[in-house]
């Protein structure tokens, strides 16, 4: 395992975008929409920066994963688990489910590989030119 810092910066840079939309932003479309869209970007940076996964395993793991989470929601699993009360739980594992929030973890997603397919192309197009 070797720390992946581009992965890591990634990472806290949404951590604190994440923070800044929950604490700061009360609309009715960034915090709840953007904030579901970052966040499976944010798990996903999060392990690339610590384990060397194919980026298509990662991101499909990481979107089921979301996917678990939110059908939790379904189910009330904090009720079940008798953490209905803890804001700590209903921050992580949320309380409602909706499916808003799935689509946003889709695109969310969609945009990694988007993102990933991108950075490995070969820049064989780029026209060469000299530093001075």
């Amino acid at each position: 395992m070797k720390l992946n810092k581009t992965y890591l910066t990634l990472t806290l840079i949404l951590f604190a975008t994440e923070v800044f939309i929950g604490v700061s932003l009360h609309d009715r479309l960034i915090r709840p929409f953007g904030g579901d869209l970052l966040v499976v970007i944010l798990i996903y940076c999060f392990v690339k920066s610590f384990f060397d996964t194919p980026w298509l395993k990662t991101a499909i793991c990481t979107l089921i994963f979301s996917y678990i989470v939110e059908v939790s929601q379904y189910f009330n699993l904090l009720k079940h688990l008798g953490l209905q009360s803890s804001k700590a739980a209903a921050i992580l594992l949320g309380h409602s489910f909706s499916w808003g929030d799935m689509l946003c973890y889709t695109i969310g997603i969609a945009i990694v590989g988007i993102l990933e397919l991108f950075h490995r192309q070969p820049n064989n197009n780029l026209p060469k030119t000299k530093i001075i």
